[in-house]
């Protein structure tokens, strides 16, 4: 509700602030001020200083500031309207009723507190009463102790239809009001009410006041289904709207900024009594967007717990989509899964906290989770597949609705897209059991010999080099391998008939070492151009025409390919902070993967073209080339 602003001016005006302060703060008197320690950091030299004048607080250690509400609030979790509330009652100012409507509405509403209050009382004095014996068994097989169940306020329903229904009967509860309070069971069908709850042990189930507003039951016979039963929806229980232990867990999980969601109460039973009281649990329920901002009320990361079973794992990748469009800056989840078939409350039985504990220093980060749930079995080997990966992903994170944090999963989403098809492309460049024949140009690295047989076809075909001088120049050359292709190439431009005899004629003496290392000696016993044909044997059939041409083609490509990979791993440094970066990186791998394809297509084509020339070592001959870029 809106408070008018001369309710808030007198609770203001009642409560100075150091006198709201100092129920959490010790402070001293400096000058007009009064100075402490940070209540959000921890510090040794006070910088928190309270101002009753102006009427606010400043902390320069976190750079918070300001009024009595907004104290409270950040202090205990509360809400605006929980902390109104809280400080009206300390002022001594009554709550303003909006209307006459409204205050019946909340008068009706107390009646059935003091129904589930009346209930609650009841099934405790049941628990401990001669009949509560088999309850009392079972929580102490469950290993819990005496003084939880009274904290806990635990109890136990009768196995009697109509023991509650009596017993508030006989203290003026109408049978409606049961009904509302979700007591008894009633229907058109149903000639007589009865009790909702029967032999079970009974968890009251209580608001962020602290108030029963509902219960769960747990059966005592293994033949009674459903195991756990609970309250259903009524005036002053909505499923979806709470959490169990809220009020218990609110001040541990604020002095900690940590808080543990489980699924089930008994678990947060146990592991709170075990000593880890920042602890609340669902009930069971797929998280709800109050569940949601209830949790950061109690910390900026709560850590959900669930088993690491199918059915757990299951639950915790449906309540990413729950959680996915609420996540704000600095306002997130981690994950922690059980392992061995264990719950909590069993594993802190048998090896006691600190094994939990250890449970939960595991937990992932919400989007390792998500990146698992959407990679995980699926393959991403083809470039369809790929693009289907990446809709799906953009698809899934643009549900996000703060932009900040939006755009910082999609940057990082395209760095890990790029990385696994990445490694998917080097797999298959470089498959795990791939024997290739060893080339001869290996002692030079498979690069530079690659761009020395480039080199060498273009000398012994000269007539290649006009028609593919704009791809071959896009090639990044040793400086010395460079510098003699720029050398052919004003050959060229000389406008006379280029051949072998012209080059060796006519090229500059200073490149003759790097001509006989790429070609052959010009002299000598051996045949003209030995060199090269010690790199790619092929040629001494006299391929046909066009399949040199091809052949050039895909070693440039080849050597273009490689060029790629230095700018991925270039880039991979810096996507992860720059956007511009990670849509460079995306698409140079998309490109990457696309031209590897290319290349391996084209091999295997090439290989079968030299395996019809008719010479059975044509293909390997082939293949001793193409090692080289492998």
């Amino acid at each position: 509700m809106r408070f008018p602003d001369s309710f808030l001016d007198e609770i203001r005006a009642r409560l100075p602030v150091s006198d709201v302060v100092r129920r959490r703060v010790q402070l001293k008197k400096q000058g007009r001020e009064w100075r402490g320690l940070s209540p959000f950091n921890k510090e040794r030299t006070p910088s928190f200083f309270v101002n009753d004048q102006k009427g606010f607080y400043h902390d320069f250690s976190s750079g918070k500031h300001g009024d009595i509400f907004g104290f409270v609030m950040e202090t205990e979790g509360l809400s605006f309207p929980e902390a109104v509330e809280r400080l009206a009652g300390i002022a001594g100012v009554p709550m303003p009723v909006a209307s006459p409507d409204a205050e019946a509405r909340e008068a009706h509403r107390r009646t059935l507190h003091e129904v589930m209050e009346l209930a609650t009382k009841f099934f405790e004095e049941k628990l401990a009463a001669p009949l509560g014996a088999k309850a009392r068994g079972y929580l102490a097989d469950r290993g819990v102790l005496p003084g939880t169940q009274l904290e806990f306020r635990i109890g136990y329903a009768p196995a009697e239809r109509f023991a509650l229904k009596e017993y508030l009967g006989s203290r003026g509860v109408s049978v409606p009001e049961m009904i509302e309070a979700g007591l008894l069971i009633a229907g058109d069908d149903i000639p007589v009410p009865y009790d909702r709850f029967r032999d079970r042990v009974i968890i009251p189930i209580q608001d962020q006041r602290g108030r029963v507003i509902a219960f769960g039951g747990r059966t005592l016979s293994n033949d009674v289904q459903p195991k756990y039963l609970n309250s259903p929806e009524t005036s002053l229980f909505h499923k979806g709207a709470c959490v169990f232990n809220f009020h218990r867990a609110r001040q541990p999980a604020h002095d900690g900024n940590s808080v543990v969601v489980v699924e089930g109460y008994m678990d947060a039973i146990a592991i709170y009594q075990a000593g880890l009281k920042c602890v609340v649990a669902t009930m069971g329920t797929a998280f709800t967007e109050e569940q949601i901002a209830l949790l950061w009320r109690l910390s900026d990361e709560p850590v959900v717990c669930f088993d690491a079973d199918d059915a757990g794992i299951n639950a915790g990748y449906r309540s990413l989509d729950r959680i996915l469009p609420e996540l704000r800056v600095g306002r997130t989840f981690r994950f922690a899964f059980m392992k061995g078939g264990k719950d909590p409350d069993d594993l802190i039985r048998e090896r006691g906290l600190e094994s939990f504990k250890s449970v939960l220093s595991g937990s992932l980060p919400f989007w390792d989770v998500l990146w698992e749930r959407e990679t995980s079995n699926v393959g991403v080997t083809t470039p369809d597949a790929q693009a289907k990966l990446e809709h799906r992903l953009k698809t899934v994170v643009g549900n996000i609705k703060d932009q900040t944090v939006r755009v910082a999963y999609e940057r990082t989403c395209r760095v890990q897209l790029a990385n696994l098809f990445w490694q998917v492309a080097k797999a298959k460049r470089n498959p795990p059991n791939n024997k290739k024949i060893r080339l001869h140009i290996e002692r030079d690295g498979r690069r530079h010999g690659l761009q020395k047989l480039v080199l060498g076809m273009l000398v012994h075909y000269p007539e290649f080099l006009d028609d593919k001088g704009p791809e071959i120049s896009e090639v990044k050359f040793s400086s010395e391998l460079e510098d003699f292709r720029l050398a052919l190439y004003e050959l060229l431009i000389t406008g006379a008939e280029m051949s072998v005899q012209f080059i060796y004629d006519r090229l500059k003496s200073d490149f003759y070492n790097t001509l006989e290392d790429i070609h052959g000696e010009r002299n000598g016993d051996r045949p003209w151009g030995h060199h090269l044909f010690q790199r790619f044997p092929i040629l001494r059939l006299d391929p046909p025409h066009l399949y040199i041409s091809e052949c050039l083609d895909h070693f440039t490509l080849l050597l273009k390919v490689e060029q790629m990979e230095d700018h991925i791993k270039e880039l991979q440094d810096d996507a992860s902070v720059s956007d511009s970066a990670s849509i460079q990186l995306l698409q140079l791998v998309r490109d990457f993967h696309i031209q590897s394809e290319a290349v391996r297509r084209v091999e295997s084509r090439l290989a079968d073209d030299a395996k019809e020339m008719g010479k059975p070592w044509a293909p390997a001959a082939y293949k001793l080339a193409m090692a080289a870029a492998f």
